[in-house]
């Protein structure tokens, strides 16, 4: 049966994958429901490959059974296997579904009624319903196909779906246990109905959604449907009052719905009425804590914890979609119902003062407090409330730390962190939230000292007065990582990275113990996320949040090279198996911790060379997006390590670097943005190893060359030219023979020269746009003007000489405008208060602000920083046609920064001036006055630069 090719790959015979077509969908119906999901995977996974070019079969076989009452279920089955091939394709790629659909909803819509129409139906029949809304679901997921448009076929479909909507779900057959009965047939039924029907209303509904040619379906639907559906999910919402069973999921689903509504004046008139009941009868007794609640608080903390922090469980939580429901309230329809609804929230607060410890209503207080918390942003902006809200922490917050109901307790803390950026008329009230605070980290239950770590972020953010912290730490830190050792959380871990960054470097004599126990910490997360690989990702992102928490504390000791050597042993294993392909999801943070420890430490230990191996195997075996991080320890090996890498010879580093960047180099089907980091490290070498690498430098020219040829991206152009000029820098006369030897020394320094000229209107350059590429430009170019006369011609040395005052001229302007720019932006700084908070009141109809807390962005501008720091590069400039230069050179670092380029090239002059007075005579008679200006203002600018310098010297001196 199987065909064995020769380069040994298993291949299935077309006549085999033919008979498993033939027959494999007569045994849908015939295997039990077990079964059935393992071969509707093979069904899916044949579809997914087959249809409809090697299978046009299958619709035909799909219509055909549609007409069979006893094939019914396997064509429906299959129909949805086909219809959820197409549910995320784009326009182009749907074009086979609107021909199933064109072929199958007709019947589709016939079966669909008989069995809506069935008086006591069986839970057969639930079954089949099901999965025709499944199908409608993938049909019109993206797009409505052209056929539902006709108003009557559509008006049919709806008619069906209303019906299911507000039908009562049968009582006879409801399991007894709640998990079963949330998945029972007829509560699935509802589910997928309103999950469709949310969808028609949020995609297709919506006139500000939609395109031009899609507003009058937008407008039908709003006017015929909308409404209706409104008043049967404001019907079904009952249930909560009542009593009655309805499973999170739909609640969710249907709040939803009503979320939607609010903005729009006919949906929110409808509901008006009703306002009332729906916030204090519905709404409210959601948000607060419940009998799930309080079994699970009891029975598993760490599940508890886990769903409350968990995005995911937010989805299906009816209690997420109250709270959401009541921010957009607020927000759009403030007005009238803000005030009422805090009125409401007060009342509760009142009654639980006033009642004795037995008769609290401690579930209502959680409700409030949370009402309380999800509305900070609208009360922080909101007259009076906001002048009410650290009297509101003290007296009805605060109180509940000592509780001796637990959920109140992880309550308060939580609501606290909400507030934490509210400025404290009375210090000594912030000082009261950050005491209990950390007492509540010593909580005996678990969910207390979770949401007390994350209320600690919020005050430690907005302390202004680290003298609030700094006798407590100790103690904070101790607590903080028993709570890690119990909870896999990347929240926890980003908690401590706030504190941390706050601190700096005086979190220097913790340094060890905190990478020791984030190190045990990341260990531990993945142990937990390879057992189990069908659990939820949170072990793996809290393995990646302790990653980035280490690189954290490693750039908050930079200063401090000996802590490195203390750290190096605890992380040294990290960094070896996680260099590794088993850790493909944490390599970006590895390697910037490589980064650090590579670029801080006093000297780069054995130990941590025993790395560069395995970054080079990686790179040449599947790591090459990564290349770009790569870059930054291997610049750092190069750069810090210069002579282990050019004496070692086993392993040898020069040759595996060159293997390395010979095949990426030459790969013809590498991008030009791949190949970025090539060029950049062959820089490295060249300034680095000046002197020392004669017998590799033809070698990259050779690769440079021939990938110049065939570049299209302009900033990969010009990186590859700068190759060709540290290469001049570094020896201009074995340069310059290698060119000519290669017969392409005309034509590079024609396209050179052509680079140099192009500008834009603005008279920016278009190439060569950052200082660091001006600089190694004038490097290179000023280094053939030394060269004696057999070397370079006479009209050569004119045009370099030319090309080389311009480029000079340029560079000079772009430093004294960066500079410029970089004192402006300070003196900007030092007139902005980010603590200062806005008074001004907003109106209840305008977008409430959000915190941007993006951590993933920091640690990639930290990354950035530390890889300009250590090579002397920015990102690769994705807009070609920017008119904005880089301008971060002055926090680059390289071997050529001691190089004056003004300086370099008044001495080159003057050392041919010394040499052949005569061919430099030559040279200055053909300068006419506009050239001679400029070498006359390029020679003064030199000399002014040497004072510059000598005084810089001398500061840095007296400074140590």
């Amino acid at each position: 049966m199987i065909q064995v090719c020769r380069d040994d790959s298993p291949k299935v015979l077309e006549s085999d994958k033919a008979m498993v077509r033939e027959n494999i969908l007569g045994f849908i119906v015939q295997v039990p429901p077990l079964l059935r999901a393992q071969l509707g995977e093979s069904i899916k996974t044949i579809i997914h490959s087959d249809y409809p070019e090697q299978w046009p079969s299958l619709l035909h076989w799909v219509t055909h059974n549609l007409e069979l009452q006893n094939q019914i279920f396997g064509a429906l089955y299959v129909l949805r296997v086909l219809a959820r091939k197409y549910e995320f394709k784009s326009e182009e790629e749907r074009i086979p579904l609107y021909h199933i659909v064109e072929e199958t909803f007709p019947r589709l819509l016939s079966i669909f009624s008989k069995l809506v129409q069935i008086v006591n139906a069986p839970i057969e029949v639930a079954d089949l319903i099901k999965l025709i809304c499944k199908i409608f679901w993938s049909s019109i997921y993206l797009e409505i196909p052209k056929q539902l448009f006709d108003p009557n076929i559509f008006n049919s479909w709806m008619v069906l779906f209303i019906n299911l909507l507000e039908r009562p779900v049968p009582v006879e057959g409801q399991p007894i246990d709640p998990e079963m009965r949330k998945s029972w047939g007829w509560w699935k039924v509802k589910k997928w109905t309103i999950h469709i029907l949310n969808r028609l209303y949020t995609r297709f509904g919506d006139l500000k959604l939609q395109k031009p040619e899609s507003k009058a379906f937008a407008q039908m639907f709003q006017k015929t449907y909308a409404g209706k559906i409104l008043a049967c999910h404001m019907q079904l919402l009952n249930a909560i009052r009542t009593g009655d069973y309805l499973p999170d999921r739909v609640i969710n689903l249907v709040l939803q719905y009503l979320t939607n509504s609010v903005t729009k004046n006919s949906m929110y008139q409808m509901m008006q009425p009703q306002i009332d009941i729906l916030l204090f009868e519905i709404i409210f007794p959601l948000m607060c804590f419940n009998d799930n609640d309080q079994k699970l608080w009891d029975e598993d903390p760490h599940e508890y914890v886990r769903k409350g922090y968990d995005i995911i469980e937010d989805l299906y939580s009816p209690r997420t979609a109250a709270m959401d429901f009541v921010s957009e309230l607020v927000r759009k329809r403030g007005k009238n119902n803000l005030q009422k609804f805090i009125h409401f929230i007060v009342d509760i607060f009142r009654r639980y003062d006033e009642v004795p410890a037995d008769l609290k209503p401690y579930r209502q207080k959680d409700g409030a407090l949370l009402a309380i918390g999800t509305l900070c942003d609208k009360l922080k902006q909101t007259d009076p409330y906001k002048s009410e809200l650290e009297r509101m922490l003290v007296q009805h917050v605060f109180p509940e730390f000592s509780s001796r109901v637990g959920h109140l307790r992880a309550k308060a803390a939580w609501v606290a962190g909400q507030y934490a950026h509210i400025n404290f008329s009375d210090p000594n009230n912030f000082r009261q939230a950050m005491h209990c605070i950390v007492s509540g980290m010593r909580d005996p239950d678990l969910p207390v000292r979770v949401d007390s770590v994350f209320a600690l972020r919020s005050f430690v953010e907005a302390c202004k007065d680290l003298d609030e912290i700094r006798p407590i730490l100790p103690q904070l830190l101790d607590e903080f990582f028993k709570l890690m050792n119990e909870v896999e959380n990347e929240d926890l871990v980003f908690t401590l990275e706030t504190i941390v960054d706050k601190f700096g470097e005086e979190m220097a004599p913790y340094a060890l113990g905190l990478c020791q126990n984030l190190a045990a910490a990341f260990w531990r997360c993945m142990a937990s996320s390879e057992a189990d690989d069908e659990a939820d990702d949170s072990g793996a992102l809290a393995a990646v949040g302790c990653l980035r928490a280490i690189s954290t504390i490693l750039e908050s000791i930079s200063s401090l090279p000996h802590l490195f050597i203390q750290i190096e042993p605890t992380l040294l294993p990290i960094m070896r198996r996680m260099l590794t392909s088993d850790g493909q999801d944490v390599y970006e943070e590895v390697l910037e911790i490589v980064s650090y420890m590579t670029f801080f430490s006093p000297t780069i230990s054995l130990d941590m060379w025993s790395l560069w191996p395995l970054m080079m195997e990686a790179l040449n075996d599947w790591a090459i997006d990564f290349f770009e991080n790569i870059l930054v320890p291997l610049d750092n090996y190069i750069s810090r390590g210069t002579d282990h890498f050019l004496a070692c010879k086993d392993p040898d580093y020069q040759q595996s670097l060159w293997n390395a960047l010979q095949s990426i180099m030459m790969d013809e089907h590498m991008e030009d943005s791949d190949i970025e980091p090539a060029p950049k490290l062959i820089e490295v070498l060249f300034q680095n190893c000046k002197g020392n690498v004669d017998q590799w430098l033809e070698h990259y020219l050779r690769i440079t060359i021939e990938r110049l040829r065939r570049t299209e991206k302009p900033y990969l152009k010009c990186l590859l030219v700068q190759v060709i000029a540290n290469a001049l820098y570094y020896n201009p006369v074995l340069t310059l023979e290698t060119l000519n030897k290669l017969g392409v020394a005309g034509d590079i320094f024609n396209h050179w020269f052509a680079m140099l000229q192009v500008v834009k209107k603005s008279g920016a350059r278009v190439n060569f746009k950052r200082e660091h590429d001006k600089k190694v430009c004038c490097l290179g170019l000023t280094s053939l003007i030394g060269l004696p006369a057999d070397k370079i011609p006479a009209e050569a040395l004119d045009r370099i000489f030319k090309a080389t005052l311009e480029l000079l001229v340029a560079y000079k302007d772009q430093v004294a405008e960066n500079k410029k720019q970089n004192e402006e932006a300070e003196d900007d700084m030092d007139g902005f208060d980010a603590d200062e908070e806005d008074d001004e009141e907003v109106d209840s109809d305008k977008d409430m602000g959000l915190d941007d807390e993006d951590g993933d962005e920091v640690s990639s501008l930290q990354l950035q920083k530390l890889a300009a720091e250590a090579r002397g590069f920015q990102p690769a400039d994705d807009d070609d046609d920017s008119d904005d230069d880089f301008s971060d050179d002055e926090e680059l670092q390289s071997p050529i920064d001691e190089v004056d380029p003004f300086i370099f090239f008044v001495e080159t002059v003057q050392g041919l001036q010394a040499s052949d007075p005569a061919r430099f005579q030559n040279l200055m008679q053909t300068l006419d006055f506009r050239y001679q200006a400029l070498a006359s203002g390029i020679a003064q600018h030199a000399e002014e630069r040497k004072v510059e310098i000598e005084k810089e010297k001398l500061e840095k001196a007296n400074a140590q």
